[in-house]
C-alpha cells in the first residue's frame, strides 16, 4: 500500500535534512514534465514516430547497431530527430530544484543517469558530477568503430524529411576513417559501443562517493523495464526517495516511495525543508 503523499514527502524532506551528499538516479520519466518521449512500450514509441510505426519498426530493432548498417538514412532520421528535440528543450523546474537541494548539502549531488538526453547538463549540473551509463547523444563515435575516439556532436545539424523520418545527407562521418558515424549511445545487442568517456565517469562517481558519509538517494522516473538506474540507487546501502508515478513501491521500511511525477514531488519536497 502506497503511503500517503503529505506523510511521505515530510518522510523524504528528513532524510535530506540529515544527509551530506545526494545522489540522484534519473530514468527517462524525469523528462516528461519537460515534454520529452519516454518510449514506454512500442505503442508510446510509435505514437512519437508515426513514420516508424507504418513501417513496423520497433523501437529495440531502429535503437540497434545493425540499423546504421542496413539503413543509416533511417538510423539518422530517428536519432537525428531525437538530438534537434533535446537541444531545444527546456529542462522543467524539477531540474532546478535538485541543484537547489545539492546546494545544501556538504558534498554536494552527483547524477547517475540512464537517460542520453544532456538535459542535467542544460540545467545547469556540472559535466564532472554526472554519471551517464548509457552514453550521451550529444556525442559521437565510428560504427565500425575504426579507433576508441568519441567526439562532440556540435557539428551535426539534423534534416530530417517528417514523412519518412529519412535524414538527408549529409549524414555524419567518422573524421578518422570516413566511414558512418553514429551516437556514443548504449543501444540494443550493442557490442560496439565505446565505453570510455562513460568509465572515466565511473572513477569521478566513485572518489565522491567516498568522501560521503551520511548519503541519501533521490531516484525519478526510473522504472523496472530498464533496471540500470533502480539497481545502481539500491545497491548503495543509503537511505531511498523514489519518486515514480507508477511504480513507487520501495522495499525498505526506512525508504520513501512518493506516488507522483517528478516536478510535483519535488516542489512538494522543497516546501517541506527548511528555509
Amino acid at each position: 500500500m502506497t503511503e500517503p503523499i503529505d506523510a511521505a514527502i515530510a518522510r523524504a524532506a528528513a532524510l535530506l535534512a540529515d544527509a551530506d551528499a545526494l545522489l540522484i538516479g534519473a530514468g527517462a520519466g524525469i523528462g516528461v514534465d519537460s515534454g520529452l518521449p519516454d518510449f514506454r512500450g512500442d505503442h508510446g514509441f510509435w505514437r512519437a514516430y508515426p513514420p516508424l510505426a507504418r513501417l513496423g519498426i520497433r523501437f529495440v530493432e531502429i535503437a540497434n547497431p545493425r540499423s546504421f548498417a542496413r539503413h543509416p538514412a533511417l538510423a539518422w532520421g530517428f536519432y537525428g530527430h531525437r538530438l534537434a528535440l533535446y537541444r531545444h528543450t527546456v529542462p522543467h523546474q524539477g531540474f532546478s530544484i535538485l541543484r537547489e537541494l545539492g546546494a545544501r548539502l556538504e558534498h554536494g549531488a552527483f547524477v547517475f543517469t540512464s537517460n542520453v538526453d544532456g538535459q542535467f547538463q542544460r540545467a545547469g549540473f556540472d559535466d564532472d558530477r554526472l554519471v551517464e551509463c548509457h552514453g550521451s547523444l550529444h556525442h559521437l563515435q565510428c560504427s565500425r568503430p575504426c579507433l576508441d575516439a568519441i567526439w562532440p556532436a556540435d557539428a551535426v545539424q539534423p534534416d530530417i524529411d517528417p514523412d519518412d523520418c529519412l535524414m538527408r545527407p549529409p549524414l555524419p562521418a567518422c573524421p578518422h576513417c570516413g566511414g558512418m558515424a553514429r551516437p556514443n549511445v548504449l543501444m540494443f545487442n550493442d557490442g560496439r559501443w565505446l565505453d570510455g568517456r562513460t568509465e572515466a565517469q565511473y572513477g569521478r562517481f566513485e572518489a565522491w562517493l567516498a568522501r560521503s558519509r551520511r548519503l541519501v538517494v533521490i531516484e525519478l522516473g526510473a522504472g523496472t523495464d530498464v533496471p540500470s538506474v533502480r539497481r545502481m540507487c539500491e545497491a548503495q546501502g543509503a537511505p531511498l526517495v523514489r519518486i515514480n508515478p507508477r511504480e513507487p513501491q520501495v522495499a525498505s521500511a526506512g525508504d520513501v516511495g512518493i506516488a507522483a511525477g517528478a516536478l510535483d514531488a519535488l516542489r512538494r519536497l522543497r516546501e517541506a525543508l527548511p528555509q
